[in-house]
């Protein structure tokens, strides 16, 4: 196809993917099924492959691209978010009203929006085009995570101009990020399945989401997005003159293709607002989404100014919080689920009850000091609400409805997959042996993990398949995978429209894992035994272990009081990790891992040879050096174990103990703080060269 041609196509492509996104998140009104956008999707990516001098950070394909994020850089607001003040009861709510109405000295009208439940968000577009994306943060200082806020196809790239609506020259809009129950509800039945606790409630699993490193989990994710305040604007208008009101601005950005809740309501007085809050309360429940409550606003901003702010909080709105729903219901049992490291935990199954909409059948008891504490007991009448209006939770039990001959629950002394022992430690229990069956499918996605063996392209889906087609028993099956069976494998995702498709992982990914699994093998000994998910084997005390001994070998060799003398293990946890790794089945996986060909030798053992000479002859031995912005030629953390094997001693904060700071690109107030106390500071490429003339040095992968 010529040239010109492909690039009409181009063009033609992106304009009808971003209308299709609109149509499905602003506008409710989808025109294309899932299975043609991902189609489009597809024949877009090919031809943008095939002239990349017609790239665009814009394109639809480009929601998730390149590696993941090193780390987050901060963010000054130019305009404070500040939180908003809650009240409980209709009286509160009409006593503000009245506050509000006796400052202006007149009537004022108000507009009431849904509180949705995620995590604030700043996002700023110039001349239409997304530039930034900041969290809340402390309200004046927030981390930058542009990139995984691209990921979500509910947030527009670029701003489109219609319905009155012209595009302005800057739009800071403030919203929430989300995680819609149908997602959240998909990840903690993995989550059960996996035996890990279910989390609490869908807005930190949101927030632990948008903080990952990792754009490509943001959007395995299915994360959304709502606007609902402003931040920094210029140029704003409706129908030919500027938006004056809050109900205005939200018609403006719906205009402009920014998702809006679509059910806010304009008020004249305070009896209207309180009838919008029962309506909406009353059919809350049948949103794909939880909702709290309703935020309150005077409508118009001039109003707002006049009213002015508190230290924390705008004078000129409130949040009105919906109590949350209960009912009783019988515990019918309670099973225990195991999970990653071995933590049991109680999950409840109980009558069929309808809370919030839904219907409620299980919960989780968290612990068993929990389930002591509340004195909960099979065949007790509990009482049941949902945190955060999503995960159902046992609140109380009903005593006076407590049947005859009741017992209090007893611990599991033995492990329900494996049949292993038990030991508590502190309100948790845990399963110890290392080869339980339902522990190993998390304990490999942690193995695999991005900051343990780093292999690319295991993601936790891929990991299930690989587990269940029984190409990997152990963690040393990864490193003797074959590609020609992994491309056939089969993985599943999610539409837009919630719907699970299965497609095949492909020669191209599956060349990739196993080239990546190639290249762990030589990541050492502290990364191996951070990885292998050993109870007390944290980051700090794997380094520590790494640089007491050479190699596996003399590491084994040991003995629990020589354990003691290493720092960052104490009297209770060098007995305990001695035990763990002369255990047969974590000896039966150094073997494995040795034959298949997974490097056990300590690069950073300090002591004579074995980069010990290096170190002495380092230009960072005994300094304590400060890593900050976006590294380029290697990770921060393949840098951070770099300098430890050279002497030095890897911070995270500058002050005047500091040395020596390695800035990347994009360094901020760590850089502006070694500068104000005149600390030498270094750029990578320095940084690179003065590593390679260190006889020993590790390099830079």
């Amino acid at each position: 196809m010529p040239v010109a041609s492909d690039a009409a196509r181009i063009a033609e492509l992106r304009e009808l993917l971003h209308r299709a996104n609109r149509a499905y998140y602003v506008e409710a009104q989808p025109f294309m099924p899932d299975t043609e956008f991902d189609r489009l999707l597809a024949e877009l990516g090919t031809l943008e492959a095939r002239h990349p001098e017609l790239a665009d950070p814009n394109s639809p394909t480009q929601r998730v691209g390149g590696e993941a994020s090193k780390g987050f850089t901060q963010v000054t607001h130019g305009v404070p978010m500040m939180s908003v003040d809650n009240t409980y009861s209709y009286d509160d709510l009409r006593a503000w009203w009245e506050r509000c109405e006796k400052s202006l000295g007149r009537p004022f009208a108000a507009v009431a929006d849904p509180k949705v439940d995620g995590v604030a968000i700043s996002i700023r577009y110039e001349k239409g085009q997304l530039v930034q994306a900041a969290t809340r943060g402390d309200g004046s200082v927030g981390d930058d995570v542009t990139r995984n806020v691209r990921a979500i196809d509910a947030v527009p790239l670029v701003l489109a101009a219609g319905d009155g609506a012209r595009v302005p020259a800057v739009l800071e809009v403030r919203g929430e990020i989300f995680m819609p129950n149908a997602s959240f509800e998909r990840i903690n039945d993995e989550r059960r399945r996996a035996g890990e606790p279910e989390f609490m409630n869908a807005r930190n699993s949101t927030a632990g989401t948008l903080k990952s490193l990792d754009p490509a989990v943001v959007r395995s994710r299915r994360l959304s997005f709502v606007a609902h305040g402003v931040g920094h604007v210029e140029d704003v208008s409706l129908r030919g003159r500027a938006v004056a009101t809050y109900h205005e601005f939200l018609q403006a950005l719906r205009a402009l293709g920014v998702p809006v809740s679509g059910t806010e309501v304009r008020c004249e007085s305070a009896d209207e607002c309180v009838a919008a809050i029962e309506r909406f309360g009353a059919r809350r429940a049948e949103l794909p989404f939880a909702v709290d409550g309703m935020v309150v606003k005077v409508d118009a901003f001039a109003d707002q100014r006049e009213l002015g702010v508190t230290a924390k909080a705008p004078r000129w709105a409130v949040a009105f919080k919906y109590p949350a729903e209960r009912k009783p219901t019988v515990l019918r049992s309670i099973a225990w689920q195991v999970g990653k490291g071995g933590t049991l935990t109680p999950r409840a199954t109980m009558d069929p009850v309808v809370i919030a909409g839904t219907k409620v059948q299980h919960a989780t008891l968290h612990n068993i000091d929990e389930i002591h504490r509340k004195d909960i007991r099979v065949g007790d009448t509990v009482i049941v609400e949902k945190a955060g209006e999503i995960i159902p939770q046992v609140v109380e039990v009903d005593l006076a409805r407590r049947p005859a001959g009741s017992h209090a629950v007893e611990p599991p002394s033995a492990c329900p997959s494996c049949g292993e022992a038990v030991t508590k430690e502190g309100p948790k229990l845990f399963c110890t042996n290392a080869a339980c069956p339902e522990q190993f499918r998390e304990r490999l996605k942690w193995f695999v993990g991005r900051n343990q063996m780093d292999i690319e392209g295991l993601g936790e889906r891929i990991v299930d398949q690989l587990v269940e087609s029984g190409m990997v028993r152990g963690f040393a099956d990864v490193f003797r995978l074959d590609a020609a069976a992994v491309a056939e494998l089969t993985s599943e995702s999610v539409t837009k429209a919630g719907k699970a498709v299965q497609r095949k992982i492909g020669e191209k990914t599956a060349a990739s894992i196993c080239a990546s699994a190639e290249e762990a093998k030589g990541r050492g000994l502290a990364r191996l035994l951070e990885s292998l998910g050993i109870r007390h084997m944290g980051t700090a005390c794997a380094k520590a272990f790494a640089r007491a001994y050479p190699d596996l070998d003399a590491m084994l060799a040991a003995g629990p009081e020589d354990f003691k003398e290493i720092p960052d293990v104490g009297e209770v946890t060098a007995p305990s990790i001695h035990a763990d790794l002369h255990s047969a089945a974590m000896q039966r996986t150094f073997r494995e891992l040795r034959a298949a060909g997974v490097s056990v030798a300590s690069p950073i053992h300090v002591a004579a040879g074995a980069g010990g000479a290096a170190a002495g002859e380092s230009p960072f031995a005994g300094k304590t050096v400060v890593l900050t912005g976006e590294l380029e030629l290697m990770d921060r953390r393949a840098a951070t174990e770099l300098l430890e094997s050279l002497g030095a001693k890897v911070s995270g904060s500058v002050s005047k103990k500091t040395h020596l700071v390695i800035a990347g690109p994009g360094a901020g107030s760590k850089l502006a703080k070694a500068r104000e106390l005149g600390i030498e500071v270094w750029d990578e490429a320095r940084f690179a060269a003065a590593t390679k003339s260190v006889p020993g040095q590790l390099g830079t992968n």
